[in-house]
């Protein structure tokens, strides 16, 4: 792509004031009252000096900001939810187009249908949803983004009864890189729409979606459980058994550290779509190893998606990495990253990092298989489940070293987790804070996906999440 031209803050800010005069669409810069709350993000690690930051509220609003970015070659980053660990959404003396303000959910009960503003998080989804009796396959973390989650894919606990977020999108709104504005759907526009379901932040920014919903009356019997060190074995035995008898009950099981000591523990999120009778009986054996701590509850479905909202609060600097882990699962898995993380967190307790979590994500893939894989953008369909490390800290001057961590240990339960024996990819796009080769993301679809950059992103502007056309160096 051409040069992004060299124009001051001051400049990129006289260009959109210009040019956007009497369209209604606020422009904050630095010394504007809002600004610097808006560059914050959930990490502090990815904040940036945009030269402007404009807050659109329609989609001609976002074709009317792209087009002028396009024309005067200057380089634009979307943001929702704020949680690119990677920086994503954030940007160096460019613009950031934030979409906070197209914020609305629309509901059509008779067709179970929700018709959800790009700017929305998975809050405003759940909560309107569950005014009508239903919901959605949304995110773990409900201050999250719609945007980046469906786009990247997208899973939660409702998937594995209905798959991905993605298979659940029936249409979407995007505005390209030339500001044309088009609906993508199975029947118009197909091959973007096959390209936004799981590499959707390299292609265009989606101003809404039209999610499938799905009856959910009822609610639903969930909690966290938190065990000491010395039960890992027998929670390894826990986990196989999850896997070898689970329909629709899911867990994510990982490690974190307790206070007030911050001592090093092991936590078992569960989740059941049913009542609390049913669910301590499917999860009878895991409960009779004896946590010290029990959080179940029963809950409206709208609440489960705050589980973990307490350890994934905004604030202190933050790296996320991708890997995956498949059946059978071995206590000396287990156990070599429990011991890995006891130490990281042991030996760094000065830079602040007693809030980093490890987890392994054992939500049931038989109806996310059913999908195929070249079906979606989407490449990381396999026999497998989903690994995350998210690591926190304070110290500024810790960041080479918690992002080395965070590599190796990534790459090392990729190693004792055995995956690789499947087309699938085992690397969840959205943990990835980095820049890797497509193929280790996108896999099989990747000449696809860059074959129709030349399509609808010819100049390659969307390349700050994963760019599709990057080529890794071989030394």
């Amino acid at each position: 792509m051409a040069a992004m031209e060299q124009f001051s803050d001051s400049e990129i800010y006289s260009i959109f004031v210009r040019g956007l005069d009497g369209q209604g669409i606020e422009i904050l810069t630095a010394g504007d009252e809002g600004y610097e709350e808006s560059i914050k993000r959930w990490s502090e690690a990815a904040e940036k000096p945009a030269a402007a930051v404009l807050l659109p509220q329609t989609a001609e609003h976002v074709s009317a900001i792209v087009k002028i970015a396009t024309s005067s070659n200057i380089e634009f980053v979307v943001c929702c939810g704020r949680h690119s660990t990677g920086g994503a959404s954030s940007i160096d003396h460019g613009i950031v187009i934030d979409l906070r303000n197209m914020n609305r959910v629309v509901v059509d009960a008779e067709k179970k249908t929700l018709k959800v503003g790009g700017g929305c998080t998975w809050a405003d989804v759940d909560k309107e949803a569950a005014r009508f009796g239903l919901a959605t396959v949304g995110g773990t973390v409900n201050h999250t983004g719609v945007g980046g989650l469906i786009l990247g894919g997208g899973w939660g606990w409702l998937s594995p009864r209905y798959g991905l977020t993605i298979d659940n999108l029936l249409s979407a709104d995007v505005v390209t890189s030339d500001g044309s504005i088009l609906h993508c759907s199975s029947t118009s526009n197909e091959d973007l729409f096959w390209a936004i379901r799981g590499a959707g932040s390299s292609f265009a920014i989606v101003t809404s979606f039209e999610l499938q919903a799905h009856p959910q009356p009822t609610p639903v019997w969930a909690g966290t459980l938190v065990f000491t060190p010395d039960k890992l074995a027998q929670l390894t035995d826990f986990a196989n058994l999850h896997h070898e008898k689970a329909e629709d009950e899911a867990m994510i099981f990982g490690y974190m550290c307790a206070p007030p000591t911050f001592t090093p523990m092991i936590m078992a999120v569960i989740f059941f779509n049913g009542t609390e009778q049913d669910g301590r009986s499917y999860f009878a054996d895991l409960l009779a190893i004896g946590p010290v701590l029990d959080m179940t509850r029963t809950m409206p479905y709208e609440e489960v998606n705050a589980m973990f909202n307490d350890a994934a609060t905004f604030g202190d600097r933050k790296s996320s990495g991708a890997s995956a882990i498949t059946y059978p699962l071995t206590l000396p898995l287990f156990q070599e990253i429990f011991d890995s993380y006891s130490a990281f967190i042991n030996e760094n307790r000065t830079a602040g990092v007693e809030t980093s979590i490890v987890l392994f994500s054992m939500i049931p893939y038989k109806k996310i298989l059913s999908v195929p894989l070249e079906a979606t953008a989407f490449g990381s369909r396999g026999e497998y489940y989903n690994a995350e490390l998210l690591l926190r800290w304070k110290d500024p001057g810790f960041d080479g070293k918690a992002r080395q961590f965070n590599r190796a240990m990534n790459m090392r339960i990729r190693e004792l987790g055995g995956v690789g024996k499947d087309r699938g990819v085992g690397n969840y796009a959205n943990n990835i804070e980095y820049q890797v080769d497509p193929k280790r993301v996108f896999g099989v679809n990747t000449a696809r996906l860059r074959s129709l950059k030349g399509v609808y992103d010819p100049q390659n502007r969307f390349r700050k999440w994963h760019d599709v056309l990057y080529e890794e160096r071989v030394d």
